[in-house]
């Protein structure tokens, strides 16, 4: 039997329904025809990735910090790269 595909949208509204207190989730999965058990599954991603939501600035400001520091040790190493051509090229 095939896997129904849910959309991101559909799953947030299923799961914002359900934490939002008003039905069980065993209601709210029977309103929307998706296994209880996949509500369940939605529920405990939402919940876990939540503090994602609130550190995105973190990590952007953190990746973009890495992303210099590389730039960096790259523009190090095509200088010691071209001092070695040359070194060892005059030798020749």
């Amino acid at each position: 039997m095939a896997r129904r595909r849910y959309t991101p949208r559909l799953k947030a509204q299923v799961v914002l329904e359900v934490l939002s207190g008003g039905k069980t989730p065993g209601q709210v999965a029977k309103a929307y025809g998706v296994h209880p058990n996949s509500v369940q599954l939605w529920k405990r991603r939402f919940v876990e990735r939540a503090p994602e939501v609130f550190a995105g600035d973190t990590a952007v400001n953190e990746y973009e910090r890495r992303i210099r520091d590389l730039e960096q040790l790259l523009g190090k190493k095509e200088v010691e790269i071209a001092l070695l051509k040359n070194f060892l090229g005059g030798r020749g």
